[in-house]
Formats: C-alpha cells, sequence, structure tokens
C-alpha cells in the first residue's frame, strides 16, 4: 500500500510514493479516469466513553484517540461490481458540519450514494468548509478478496 501524502501514509500504514501526485485527479467515472473515489471523514463519530464500543464510529478522529486502526473508509467501487474499477483511490476527503452535527445527521455512512446525497444537501463540506470532493490524496490499496 502506497499514498502520495505522509500523512496519509502514516494514517494508512502505507508507503510513502510521491510520484502518485503525477496521477489525475477528481475525474472518477470519467472514460479516461485512472481512479476511483475514497471516501473519508475526519470528524465522524466516536467512542464518548473510554472503553465504550460505538457502531457508528467511523472516521480520523477516532484513529487519532486509539479508539481503532481503521476510519472505516468506503469504497467507491469494488471488483467485479464496477466496471471502472481501480486500484488508485482519489480520497474524497470530508468533513460533518456543525449543523449536521447538532441535527444529530452525524452517523457511520457505508456507500458512496449516501456520502455525496450529504454532500449535496451541505451536510458534510471538504475540510474547514471547503467544497467537497477531491483532497488531491491519492492511495495505492488493491482488495485482494471480496468477501460477501
Amino acid at each position: 500500500m502506497d499514498a502520495n501524502d505522509p500523512l496519509a501514509a502514516a494514517l494508512e500504514s502505507a508507503t510513502l510514493a510521491p510520484a502518485l501526485n503525477d496521477v489525475t485527479v477528481g475525474r472518477d467515472d470519467s472514460f479516461t479516469s485512472g481512479v476511483e473515489r475514497l471516501f473519508a471523514v475526519i470528524n465522524g463519530p466516536t467512542n464518548d466513553t473510554p472503553g465504550e464500543v460505538n457502531p457508528q464510529r467511523q472516521g480520523f478522529a477516532s484513529v487519532l484517540r486509539g479508539e481503532a486502526s481503521s476510519p472505516l473508509n468506503v469504497f467507491g467501487g469494488i471488483p467485479t461490481l464496477a466496471t471502472d474499477y481501480s486500484p488508485l483511490w482519489d480520497v474524497n476527503l470530508g468533513e460533518w458540519t456543525q449543523e449536521a452535527i447538532g441535527n444529530g445527521y452525524r452517523s457511520r455512512i457505508t456507500d458512496e450514494f449516501t456520502w455525496l446525497g450529504m454532500a449535496v444537501r451541505g451536510f458534510v463540506t471538504g475540510p474547514g468548509g471547503e467544497p467537497y470532493g477531491s483532497s488531491g490524496i491519492i492511495i495505492n490499496c488493491p482488495p485482494v478478496a471480496r468477501l460477501l
């Protein structure tokens, strides 16, 4: 597993591979795209109490708190189901808005279309309120098996 960004490489336990910066991002699902989207969140639900296991837990805040080793990112497409599948993941990094958190909408998301729907409704943005989409981070992480 490789990543073009030092922080992403550390969080994903991957090898830093700066040459991945040459990969064009932000064009998933286009005819010539070499990437697939990977949906990740900064401030997803965490375990509110030490020792608690929150089934909604997801995101980098949870990993940084030591609650788990995986942020539970979501694939945009997987082999055998997506005919345009690529093992190069274009990280779409999201952040729940204060409005979404205040209204109780923040929860674990398990599919691409829910992520995109939350972004369209303005409940998930890019970091710092920026537009949602490609972060420019590429992770090379081909799944070796798909379990049903």
